[in-house]
């Protein structure tokens, strides 16, 4: 093994063993439908968009934005990070992340041996071709070469996907539906259902009808928020300032979303500049994602918020 082999190899043992203890065992009464928010902004301070969402027996990412694979070692995931993942659109702070996803849970101590999917919009499938040029001598090396690893395991099945039901396995469906990213298109949203609860992401939009449409009866809506006040502090140029806000939803449109959905409960995912809720008018249950938040949707919607440096399982 060469030196630089070794190395990557070390930090990739010392991450996945990080959390060495923690149990993944599913606790009798378990949820129907489990989402751990990994990471909640693309802003400093934060781990880019990514959400853990756990479906019976399914295992699926939404969205892998930066460290979405350290949020998942912290999660309690180690030995087995999902091999699935669900794109919203193609901006890079939603897709980062993904070399890590692709490359690490296969060389690591999980050695995953089963395909990496991704699902996403036009332009997923040349994306990942892209990514595994990138490291065809990491590849190379690693499966032909020096530690022999699974080939079948750093094979991509990408598919780009439209509108409409794009998975349904083990009694779990998941819907891809339109929502409008300016001139980003296509971007989609995600309804996952489950056992007859539901939760669903709005991925990056300005208010949607379509999305309003799809989300009728979920039980959580995790949706993108702006706040315009605070980022006109951190945008240099007030043209800059409308196009960033003219492409997503502020707080006061996404009250008029909540109140037109009606979900059991929102929550704020996505969130460039911190947000007020007192100026969110809507009268349900509200919560501001962080990251390492849980979601467990049953027969009722609980929320347990991360305790500093401690992992979650």
């Amino acid at each position: 093994m060469t030196p630089t082999n070794q190395r990557y190899t070390t930090t990739v043992l010392l991450l996945f063993c990080a959390c060495a203890a923690v149990a993944q065992t599913a606790a009798p009464g378990a949820p129907e439908i489990r989402a751990t928010l990994l990471g909640t902004s693309p802003a400093v301070g934060r781990a880019g968009t990514s959400t853990l969402v756990e479906a019976g027996p399914e295992r699926f990412l939404i969205d892998a934005g930066s460290g979405a694979l350290e949020r998942l070692v912290r999660a309690g995931f180690l030995m087995n990070p999902p091999s699935k993942l669900f794109i919203t659109h193609l901006h890079s702070d939603h897709i980062v992340g993904i070399p890590d996803l692709l490359l690490a849970p296969w060389t690591g101590p999980s050695q995953r041996k089963v395909p990496f999917e991704v699902w996403g919009p036009q332009g997923t499938r040349e994306m990942m071709r892209h990514f595994q040029a990138a490291f065809e001598f990491d590849i190379h090396v690693r499966r032909d070469i020096d530690e022999h690893i699974s080939s079948e395991g750093i094979k991509v099945l990408a598919r780009d996907i439209q509108e409409g039901a794009v998975y349904e396995r083990n009694g779990v469906k998941i819907s891809a539906f339109l929502v409008d990213h300016g001139p980003v298109k296509p971007a989609f949203g995600y309804r996952i259902d489950y056992a007859g609860h539901s939760i669903a992401f709005s991925g990056d939009t300005r208010p949607s009808d379509n999305l309003v449409k799809h989300c009728q009866g979920v039980d959580v809506l995790i949706h993108e928020v702006i706040d315009e006040q605070a980022l006109r502090k951190l945008v240099p140029t007030e043209e800059l300032l409308k196009a960033i806000v003219g492409h997503h939803t502020t707080p006061e449109q996404a009250g008029q979303v909540f109140d037109r959905v009606k979900p059991k409960l929102a929550v704020f995912s996505h969130v460039i500049a911190l947000v007020d809720l007192e100026r969110v008018p809507y009268s349900g249950r509200m919560e501001l994602g962080e990251d390492l938040m849980v979601i467990d949707v049953g027969e009722q919607v609980r929320v347990k918020r991360p305790q500093a440096n401690a992992p979650l399982r």
